[in-house]
């Protein structure tokens, strides 16, 4: 239904791939600066080493075979597969949207952040079979939330862009 609704705002939808390159482009610098990080972080720590950055952040370099906040880390390895397919299936789909709605700017950004965020992910786990995570934020070393990586800074701010995209959108 959503996406009825929101091919009636489209003021032209995208008829050539060209309007695509943009978005492609946005999701794989997302892509690039996620790997060269992980890469980065990976030579310059062993695991589970951290370097206290300021009194509420820190690099530690860590491992999660799951999904969000471990979510089925604990599994058997099965999860790496599912995971894979879920990031594939979503670019493909994102890649879908992409095309339909290329001249609305702030839903494109949205889309592109959350895929390139997923294919930086999936490509952990297909050459390391983990997700390499290293941004370590905590209050008073007390409460640490769950580390991340850029991949999933992308996720999170695309889909707030998202959000705000349908607020704005609901509003007209």
């Amino acid at each position: 239904m959503a996406t009825k609704k929101r091919s009636n705002f489209s003021a032209g939808s995208a008829t050539s791939g060209s309007s695509l390159i943009p978005w492609l482009c946005l999701a794989t610098i997302i892509i690039l600066f996620d790997q060269v990080s992980k890469i980065t972080i990976t030579k310059l720590f062993a695991y589970a080493e951290s370097l206290s950055v300021t009194s509420f952040f820190n690099l530690t370099l860590v491992y999660n075979k799951g999904a969000a906040f471990s979510f089925l880390a604990a599994e058997s390895g099965w999860q790496r597969y599912f995971f894979t397919a879920i990031g594939l299936i979503a670019a493909a789909y994102i890649t879908y949207l992409l095309k339909r709605h290329a001249t609305q700017k702030l839903f494109c950004a949205a889309l592109a952040m959350i895929m390139g965020g997923a294919l930086g992910n999936v490509i952990d786990r297909l050459l390391y079979g983990h997700v390499i995570d290293f941004l370590d934020f905590h209050y008073q070393e007390i409460y640490h939330f769950p580390a991340f990586n850029i991949a999933d800074s992308a996720i999170c701010i695309g889909a707030a862009l998202f959000i705000l995209d349908e607020l704005r959108r609901v509003k007209k």
